[in-house]
């Protein structure tokens, strides 16, 4: 086959810091262990924005929110949400496999738009949520296994596969999971103060805090159920012999604090939304052995633009006019075991109108709509607990110019996070619309105990 197949699996909420091969000690992932060990684990992985849906769209168009217009996570139940045309303008990767000759599917979660008619691109469509109705989690899988049965042989395949089991409100995990993790010390979760530079909102109110440890051990056990989701679509590869002809890649959407800072949830557990390590750090692994150099960890900054480019690359899939505005630039060579000496020692993100830059010791985040710039020094205070940016104004003057030098590059007029007031709605939560603490029900009405 001149062309590779291409399988992703793109998670939602399972943060950088919930695996095996992470350094977790308790945590139980012995397939995505198995494919860090046979294939290239980058340890810096960041997220463009870190909540769903923005994050969600930089993977599918290689963009950053503030080009593709998309800055918090869609309610879909909304209708004024659902009649919005987001992502109209832009050409999803669906779109540009399927253009370059690939059979293209997607399952699971989708949340850029709406799900009810396929998106352009894309030969077979099954999405599902948390949100839906009583979800089934294992549907997942059973639609990725489904769509690798039933493929055309004569084609190359593009399956992205979009689990949800660890997102809130963090319950219903099979309890044979569940059962397992509740005597784990959790000693890998940090014993943090309180996050001091922003007040509880979202995730972060839930009743989950009532009883921490359950919680735990029902995110835990979803990291393993999807482990296992990972593992039977491997497995289905491997009895169709198609592991020597596949790039796997696994990430997520964004990462998420249990407890730490604190804090539960994501960028949105605090407003002013917050840029925390472990909000923003996502696991990142690609293999596809004999092609890409297996066994290795490398430390270079990614995400997921850089993700994107290196899958049209690695499938000889050729974009001419997207170069001039796509951020990202493929790390294929660096999984191949080579060396790029300019390859960027920093990474950004934004959320709304909240922007970051983060370095290899420092971090930089501004707040334009609390009048505020944070600077914390990972070196000597990697739990990003104590701002010094009144004593660095060097730091903060520097790393602020190469921020705007960034945005300057990637910043759509008409889809500017610095604008995103005047956009259209998301939500009803929208910080930059009410800086206020945003509570919301512990369990929407969808969901059971």
């Amino acid at each position: 086959m001149s062309q590779p197949n291409i399988v992703v699996f793109l998670s939602d909420d399972h943060a950088e810091w919930a695996l095996g091969c992470s350094g977790n000690s308790e945590i139980r992932t012995p397939t995505l262990d198995h494919l860090a060990r046979t294939g290239v684990r980058m340890r810096n992985a960041f997220t463009p924005s870190p909540v769903c849906s923005p994050a969600r769209a930089s993977f599918w168009t290689g963009l950053y929110p503030s080009q593709h217009g998309i800055h918090d996570f869609l309610a879909q139940q909304d209708p004024e949400v659902a009649a919005t045309p987001w992502l109209a303008t832009e050409r999803l990767l669906g779109e540009l496999f399927q253009r370059g000759g690939y059979e293209t599917a997607m399952v699971g979660k989708w949340h850029v738009g709406r799900t009810d008619e396929p998106s352009a691109g894309f030969d077979y469509w099954a999405p599902h949520d948390y949100l839906d109705p009583a979800p089934d989690r294992q549907v997942v899988t059973d639609d990725a296994v489904r769509f690798l049965r039933g493929r055309d042989t004569e084609r190359p395949f593009f399956l992205y596969v979009g689990h949800f089991a660890t997102h809130s409100p963090w319950e219903g995990a099979p309890e044979r999971l569940v059962d397992q993790f509740r005597t784990a010390t959790f000693t890998d979760i940090p014993d943090d103060a309180s996050y001091r530079y922003g007040q509880l909102a979202g995730e972060a109110l839930f009743t989950t805090r009532d009883d921490p440890r359950e919680a735990l051990a029902q995110y835990y056990a979803a990291v393993s159920e999807i482990d296992e989701g990972v593992g039977r679509v491997l497995d289905e590869l491997e009895a169709q012999g198609l592991t020597g002809d596949t790039l796997v890649a696994y990430t997520s959407d964004h990462g998420l604090m249990t407890g730490h800072h604190g804090l539960w949830g994501k960028g949105n557990a605090t407003v002013p939304y917050n840029m925390l390590d472990e909000s923003i750090r996502v696991p990142m692994i690609v293999r596809h052995p004999g092609v890409l150099l297996g066994g290795q960890e490398r430390d270079e900054f990614v995400n997921h633009c850089d993700l994107f480019e290196l899958l049209l690359e690695h499938a000889g899939v050729d974009v001419p006019d997207r170069r001039h505005r796509h951020p990202g630039r493929s790390f294929r060579e660096l999984c191949r075991g080579g060396y790029l000496g300019d390859w960027p020692d920093e990474v950004c993100a934004e959320y709304g109108d909240t922007r970051m830059i983060r370095t290899r010791n420092e971090k930089l985040v501004w707040q334009p709509g609390v009048d505020r710039t944070l600077l914390f020094d990972l070196a000597s205070d990697p739990r990003e607990s104590v701002d010094v940016a009144a004593d660095r104004p060097a730091s903060v003057a520097e790393l602020s110019k190469r921020l705007d030098e960034w945005f300057a590059r990637y910043d759509g007029p008409g889809t500017s996070g610095l604008r995103v007031a005047e956009l259209p709605r998301h939500n009803k939560r929208e910080a930059w619309r009410d800086h206020g603490p945003h509570d919301i029900v512990a369990h929407p009405p969808w969901i059971t105990r």
